[in-house]
């Protein structure tokens, strides 16, 4: 898509958010001056729902327009990196005998001309092992070499495949995921800036097949990725997705490799590069696909432990929340994953009881569905957006319909919960997902 026709998306976009806004605000004023005689906790409530509701279109205004600078930005990036880095490749694989095969085949189909493949099996019972010295006999030990490990985790994994890597490029990748056959090409040309210590990749979800993996589509495309854009015109991307994440090697042994001390090493290891001072950038033609959870109990477990893991590597950073004058950049990211985290799921779970609440005792039903109309508009806008700036399959743009009924919800409840049970130390474990292959 031409960056003409995008601005022309994003003027119209930006329009009709405002035509809605409009609205919403003189409907909330209808409503407070109906409601706020009757209590002091509506009236204090509505005020406070009413200035988060600010607070959300300003983010989605600033994410947006974030975005649209970093697409404008790319136009000007050279097509390619010129010089092409010895790159290692690491795959660290626990029981992924399903996967093994298919996601080596792909790394091994990569156009590039200087790559290598590492796979660290962690201790897996099944015949990951077998299947991974397969495949270096196959295709010889210098192209495919294998390492095992007593199981220790992905992060120690990384770490022996990091120390074993001769390239000066590492990628990380994800037993499960497969590279498209340019990916590298579009992710190493970033480096040819010094102050470049990793690159994001673009991660979609290749098994679309029911209403569950589908609006994980859509989250990925809108949730994730568009922030992860907005990011990048600021050169700090806070996460680097395991599924696709390239690194500097100096930069990684810089720091001390991976920590095995929190239940989101790709955060972990994301921000403590931000905070020494490395650039963060995202490519969105450098895509990973990967296996979605295809039932609601799979996707909590994950949600569960991505929203610890990331908690857990804030309270390590929790001393640098307040150095905005040393490194504006890095602790503006902090300040804004701990709104993801923890103020905004509570916030939207509080707006849903109070309005369901208020409705009930009220009547006013109508209020009830304003707040989830402008939601819904919102996420519409937003997704109509992102796929048309990634020329994703437009058949997700209904999905956002249910987007904030159903999916937001369940996993605002399922970070509030997990944001308890951190705050109280109860003991987790890692809770690895079952793949079906769909690679």
């Amino acid at each position: 898509m031409s960056v003409r026709r995008l601005h022309r998306i994003v003027l119209s976009l930006t329009a009709i958010s405002a035509l809605g806004v409009l609205g919403i605000w003189l409907a909330y004023h209808f409503i407070y001056h109906s409601l706020a005689s009757r209590s002091a906790f509506i009236s204090v409530s509505l005020y406070v729902l009413l200035s988060f509701l600010v607070i959300l279109l300003i983010r989605y205004g600033l994410l947006m327009w974030l975005s649209y600078l970093h697409g404008v930005e790319r136009q000007s990036e050279p097509a390619d990196a010129g010089e092409y880095p010895m790159v290692s490749v690491l795959v660290p694989a626990f029981n992924e005998s399903i996967m093994i095969d298919k996601a080596v085949a792909g790394v091994l189909e990569l156009d590039y001309p200087r790559f290598e493949v590492i796979i660290v099996d962690d201790g897996s019972s099944d015949e990951t092992l077998a299947r991974a010295l397969r495949l270096s006999n196959l295709y010889g030990g210098e192209r495919v070499r294998v390492l095992s490990q007593r199981n220790s985790g992905k992060a120690a994994a990384l770490n022996n495949g990091l120390a074993a890597a001769r390239g000066e490029i590492v990628v990380c990748m994800d037993g499960d995921s497969r590279l498209t056959n340019d990916s590298l090409r579009h992710g190493v040309k970033h480096f040819r800036d010094a102050a470049v210590g990793a690159v994001a990749g673009n991660v979609k979800v290749v098994n679309r097949n029911n209403t569950l993996t589908r609006l994980q589509s859509l989250e990925y495309v809108e949730g994730l990725n568009m922030v992860r854009s907005a990011q990048a015109f600021l050169g700090g991307v806070n996460i680097i997705p395991g599924p696709m994440g390239l690194f500097r090697r100096h930069a990684l042994q810089e720091i001390g490799g991976y920590h095995t001390d929190t239940f989101a090493e790709d955060c972990d290891i994301t921000l403590r590069l931000l905070l020494r001072g490395w650039k963060i950038k995202y490519e969105p033609k450098a895509i990973s696909w990967t296996e979605a959870p295809e039932t609601l109990h799979s996707l909590i477990k994950q949600r569960y432990r991505w929203t610890r893991g990331i908690l857990q590597a804030l309270r390590k950073q929790k001393a640098r929340l307040f150095e905005l004058r040393h490194d504006p950049i890095a602790t503006l990211m902090l300040w804004y994953m701990l709104f993801e985290g923890i103020l905004w799921p509570a916030m939207n779970l509080f707006a849903n009881c109070f309005f369901l609440s208020l409705a009930w005792w009220t009547g006013l039903s109508a209020l009830v569905l304003l707040w989830w109309a402008q939601l819904t508009l919102m996420d519409v806008i937003v997704a109509t957006y992102c796929i048309a700036q990634e020329r994703e399959d437009p058949r997700l743009i209904p999905y956002a319909t249910l987007y904030r009924l159903f999916f937001i919800l369940l996993i605002d409840v399922t970070k509030f919960l997990s944001s308890l049970h951190e705050l109280f130390r109860v003991p987790m474990q890692w809770g690895k997902l079952e793949r079906l292959g769909r690679i």
